[in-house]
């Protein structure tokens, strides 16, 4: 037990995504020198805009709360052995979901209002997710490519209902109406509310993987699903559970961002969320807590990137540069063998330990 919880938090482990962000930074400071930036000049605006006054940081855990979920979301399959990358997707249901149960159902009270517009939300993103988990465990289709699928289809079909069936009113844009104020996440401490669910969400996550059976299940299918059959566990109603949950977490980024940031679904507002997910997971260690710190990291640097932009002259799309560089040297077989000698595992097995 003890030589366990060691292992779970093994500094080696935790160096490699440390070590990936001071690379990344270090590969976009030398871009920005070559095209004429100051790059310390830049990241200090960038982290001083973001990090460094009330306004900037509540900014930044604005930022920060979607990309917790969508990172928790991908994390909740990668314990169980599956890399979700249709969180995309799923967000995208969820925030549709969202959006029509918010502007539909007139006259309700907050109280009743706000929490079925999030059901809708967490339904319609594992709704999405279950499909994908279902033709994993039933006919062997990999996750990836089911996913890959099911997000060009969802983004498709959002489009569509949106410009035929749910267009705001005399609108030209593709949008719908504004969800009902009964609907709307309130701001608590001057932050935004959904952040507080999205830190309890992680923690819950982290207590269910490491205290109940069902995270058990999920952590030994993940490790060795043959092992998991021989123990007596079903895998494939494991697989299915674990998708399901994935995509309902996914699908309540997407009612958060609804509910509390947009009021409205807009499909290019929500784009390339889902997909940050996975960077986040990535950089957390699939570890449920580790994602807070990685949500945060990159939530500062999208609240900051604008003022970067105008202050150093960066273009912000450096920021995508930066996500990218660091999703690259997190899992980088290269990077992992290099620092395995210091007892930290690859990055392709045991998520999380």
């Amino acid at each position: 037990m003890t030589q366990t919880k060691k292992k779970s938090f093994d500094v080696g482990n935790w160096l490699i995504p440390m070590i990936a962000v001071l690379i990344a930074m270090t590969i976009a400071g030398i871009m920005m020198k070559i095209q004429g930036a100051d790059p310390f000049s830049a990241y200090k605006t960038l982290f001083t805009t973001s990090f460094g006054s009330v306004k900037g940081f509540s900014a930044t855990l604005g930022k920060a709360t979607p990309l917790v979920i969508s990172g928790l979301a991908v994390t909740i399959g990668l314990r169980a052995g599956l890399f979700n990358i249709g969180a995309q997707g799923q967000l995208i249901s969820g925030a549709l979901g969202t959006a029509w149960a918010g502007y539909t159902f007139t006259g309700l009270p907050a109280i009743i209002h706000l929490p079925i517009a999030i059901l809708f939300g967490v339904f319609f993103g594992a709704f999405v997710g279950s499909i994908a988990g279902a033709l994993k465990a039933y006919r062997g289709v990999h996750e990836v490519i089911t996913t890959i699928m099911l997000n060009s289809i969802i983004m498709g079909l959002s489009d569509y209902l949106v410009v035929y069936h749910f267009r705001e009113p005399g609108q030209l844009l593709t949008r719908t109406s504004e969800i009902q104020k009964s609907a709307r996440l309130p701001i608590l401490f001057g932050l935004p509310f959904g952040f507080f669910i999205a830190i309890a969400l992680a923690i819950l996550a982290w207590w269910v993987m490491a205290n109940t059976t069902s995270g058990f299940r999920f952590e030994t299918v993940g490790r060795n699903k043959f092992a998991a059959w021989y123990a007596g566990i079903s895998v494939k109603r494991t697989l299915v559970t674990a998708m399901m949950i994935s995509g309902g977490i996914a699908g309540l980024g997407g009612a958060i961002e609804t509910l509390g940031v947009t009021y409205r679904f807009e499909p290019a507002f929500n784009a390339g969320l889902g997909f940050d997910g996975i960077t986040i997971a990535l950089l957390g260690r699939a570890h449920p807590l580790g994602i807070i710190p990685g949500a945060i990291l990159i939530g500062g640097m999208r609240a900051g990137a604008s003022n970067m932009q105008f202050v150093a002259g960066v273009a912000t799309e450096l920021v995508d540069l930066l996500m990218a560089l660091i999703l690259f040297f997190v899992t980088a077989p290269l990077v992992t063998r290099f620092f395995k000698n210091s007892g930290s595992k690859a990055v392709t097995g045991g998520w999380g330990n």
